[in-house]
Parts: structure tokens; C-alpha cells; sequence
């Protein structure tokens, strides 16, 4: 009970280990960062394959298996402990590079992908969890926005580096040595610095007033309104990613660009989603989570829309930009609304399932993306997961209340904002 009283929730309270827990977070991105833009080139340069469909298979086995640990990550992260998940993600993680280095034909790539799966069903999800517990109900969307960031600017860092060492050394095995390293010192980290974080559970469980859920999946899959809510724009959003992370390399690759230059257009995207996290995560404790996430997956739809028509590297740095932020909008707001939503006992399994589902939508979007384009042509595809994700952003307006946020809405306060500007402006 002593122990128990010592124990502070909140960012403050525990900077040292929410900063070891985003270094960790940054090297577990990198890891996904390794595949985003050579893999596609490996299968038509090296494996000689034509087909979409089986181009994106890496995809698809990794969304499935990543989706899968997710859940039970949640499920397991009370019984065994977050920091024993992570350090189990590492130890899986450590062959990965080794085997993209040598794969001898596509199905070592698959397999490769069933390890990142894990890797990063285990690893990311225990970082995110960690961090909510450490920082109480103040700052999560904050916390989640760092947390992101990290990630997703190591996934641009690491797509860009890997893309310039293939474009000056070769497609194999140079651009896999990073991955040796991620790996080597996110197992280190875990390991030696990181502490579990389940007695900040039991504290903030004495304050938190929010009713356990009856049945976790199904709350969280569809019937509570703001957990479904997000569940289906989580599985639409990383559909969209998983088309974009497959089918980008490629549409620019048929339009001339080189190895370097998709290198360049493939890394903007998660740099303006990472970096837009550190803005957009802040905002998510302030303004109204449904407006975060209506207008960010809106957004999506947009720029996925104007990529039909895009011809220039400037019009794909654009539309990855604007794809970047929407997405930025969205990601850290998930993950706070789930928390703010759930009892801080039901909250790791909440949010697995919610990452299952989320998680799916790589799965998917790769295998619609595939099928689509080889039967029609990519622009089809990427309509048609254009078209989704501006269902998604309909279904959170109608569905989704801010009664649990007390926050701002954005358009009441922009309207206050303009309306004390003029005001000021007549005065004078």
C-alpha cells in the first residue's frame, strides 16, 4: 500500500520512462521502415512477379498476423506483464533482417512478414499501452501523439535511408543492415531500461469512474457508439495505408520515377504523419475527438482521391502531405478515445481488439488493392479506397458524441476566434 501511494500518474511524474519507452517505440517504426519502399522493387526486379495481388501478399500475411498478436498482446498484458510482451517482440524481431537479407524466393519474404507481424503486434502494442498508463487522463492524446510520432517519423527515416542505400549500393543485402541494429538495440533497451507499468494500473483504477464494459469485443468492435466508431475508421485508415504502402512504389515506378525519387515521395507520407502527431496529439486533449477523426479520415479520402490525376513529384509530395496530416488527425486520437472510453482494467484488451481490428485493415486493403488492380488498373483501386474512407468519416459524424471529452469543438472554436478578430479589427 506504501509502494502503492509513491506511485504518480501523469507525463511529468514519469518523463524518464515515457522517453525510454518513445526511443523504443522509434526503433520498433524502423522495423516496418525497413520494407516500405524496396520490397515491391525486390518482387518484380529480383523475383520476377507480375501480379498485384501476389506483390501485396507481404501485406496481407503481415496485417493478419499483426492484427492477431495485437489481440492477444491486450488480452495477455495484464496476466504476464507489458514488459515481458515487448522483450518477446524483440527476440521474435531479431531474425527478420537476416532473412530479407538472404531470401532465396518470395515465400522467405512472407515468411520475414510473419515475424514483423509479431514483432510488431507485441512491441508497439506494449509501448502504447505502457505509455497510457504512465501519463493519467490528462495527457493522452498527447502522450499517444509522441508515441506516434516516434514510430511513424523512424518508418520515413528508415524508408528514406533504405531507399537511398539501394538506389547507391544495390537493392541486397546492404539496406538490411539498419534492421540488424533497430533490432539489436530495441532487445538492449527493453531489456535494461524499461520498467512495467502494471502498479500505475492499480492507482489510476481507485479514481477512474468509467463503468466496465460488458462484453469488451463486441463494445469495442461496433455497439458502443464512440468505441465502434473508431474501430471501423481504425480498419478503413490503415486500408488506405496498406494500398499506399503497397501500390505507391509501384504507380510511381510506371510513371518514370527512380529507385531514389519513390525513396523521397514514400517517406513524406509517414514524415508529415510522425511529425504531425506532435501537433495533432495535443489537439485531440483539447478539441472534440469526433471532429479530430470526421475531418482526418476526410482528409484521407481527398488526397486519395487527386492521386488518380497526379503526374509531377510535386503533385505526390502534396497529396502524401495532405494523406500525412489526415492521418496524423486520426492515429493518436484513436487510441486516446479508446482509453478515455474504457476502465483502466479493461483498457489493454480494448485497445488489442481495437488494434485487431485496425490492424486487419492492412490485410484488407492489400488484398481489395490487388484484386482491384489487376482486374481494372490502379486508378480503380485507389478510387475505390478513396470512396471507403469517405464512408468512414460520414459514419463517425452521425454516430460518434463529445460528451465524454467536455473539450471544444473546432468549428465553434474557429468561429469564436474569427468572431473576436473582427471585434478587435472594428475596435481599432
Amino acid at each position: 500500500m506504501g509502494f502503492m501511494q509513491n506511485v504518480r500518474l501523469g507525463l511529468k511524474e514519469n518523463w524518464k520512462q515515457f522517453t525510454i519507452l518513445v526511443i523504443i517505440n522509434a526503433f520498433v517504426g524502423g522495423m516496418v521502415g525497413l520494407e516500405r519502399t524496396i520490397l515491391p522493387q525486390i518482387a518484380e526486379k529480383e523475383f520476377a512477379i507480375a501480379a498485384k495481388t501476389a506483390i501485396l501478399s507481404f501485406i496481407i500475411v503481415f496485417g493478419i498476423v499483426k492484427a492477431v498478436t495485437n489481440y492477444y498482446t491486450g488480452t495477455l498484458a495484464n496476466r504476464f506483464g507489458r514488459k515481458n510482451l515487448l522483450i518477446a517482440g524483440w527476440i521474435i524481431g531479431l531474425p527478420i533482417p537476416f532473412v530479407l537479407m538472404f531470401a532465396k524466393d518470395w515465400n522467405w519474404i512472407i515468411a520475414a512478414n510473419v515475424l514483423l507481424g509479431i514483432n510488431q503486434g507485441l512491441a508497439w502494442s506494449s509501448t502504447v499501452v505502457m505509455k497510457i498508463d504512465l501519463v493519467g487522463e490528462k495527457q493522452r492524446g498527447f502522450a499517444m501523439g509522441l508515441n506516434e510520432f516516434a514510430g511513424y517519423i523512424a518508418v520515413a527515416v528508415i524508408a528514406f535511408l533504405t531507399g537511398w542505400i539501394a538506389g547507391e549500393f544495390g537493392i541486397r543485402p546492404y539496406p538490411f543492415y539498419v534492421g540488424i541494429v533497430l533490432a539489436f538495440f530495441g532487445l538492449l533497451g527493453s531489456i535494461f531500461f524499461v520498467k512495467d507499468t502494471r502498479h500505475h494500473v492499480a492507482k489510476e483504477a481507485t479514481t477512474n469512474n468509467v463503468p466496465g464494459l460488458k462484453n469488451i469485443f463486441w463494445e469495442t468492435t461496433w455497439k458502443n457508439k464512440n468505441l465502434g466508431s473508431v474501430t471501423q475508421a481504425g480498419l478503413i485508415s490503415n486500408l488506405n495505408d496498406g494500398m499506399v504502402w503497397g501500390i505507391f512504389p509501384i504507380l510511381l515506378a510506371t510513371k518514370g520515377f527512380t529507385i531514389s525519387q519513390i525513396g523521397i515521395v514514400t517517406a513524406i507520407y509517414p514524415a508529415v504523419w510522425g511529425i504531425g502527431q506532435l501537433f495533432t496529439g495535443k489537439m485531440a486533449d483539447r478539441f472534440c475527438k469526433k471532429d479530430m477523426l470526421y475531418l482526418g479520415m476526410f482528409l484521407q479520402a481527398i488526397a486519395l482521391l487527386l492521386l488518380v490525376w497526379a503526374n509531377t513529384m510535386l503533385h505526390f509530395i502534396i497529396l502524401s502531405s495532405i494523406l500525412g496530416w489526415g492521418t496524423a488527425m486520426v492515429y493518436p486520437t484513436f487510441l486516446a478515445t479508446v482509453a478515455e472510453n474504457t476502465n483502466p482494467q479493461d483498457r489493454a484488451k480494448s485497445i488489442g481488439i481495437f488494434r485487431l481490428w485496425r490492424d486487419l485493415g492492412y490485410a484488407i486493403g492489400a488484398i481489395l488493392t490487388g484484386i482491384i488492380a489487376d482486374f481494372f488498373n490502379l486508378n480503380t483501386a485507389i478510387l475505390f479506397i478513396a470512396l471507403l474512407t469517405f464512408l468512414s468519416a460520414i459514419i463517425i459524424y452521425v454516430r460518434m458524441s463529445c460528451r465524454f471529452t467536455g473539450s471544444t469543438k473546432i468549428f465553434d472554436w474557429i468561429f469564436n476566434r474569427s468572431k473576436a478578430n473582427t471585434s478587435t479589427n472594428i475596435q481599432l
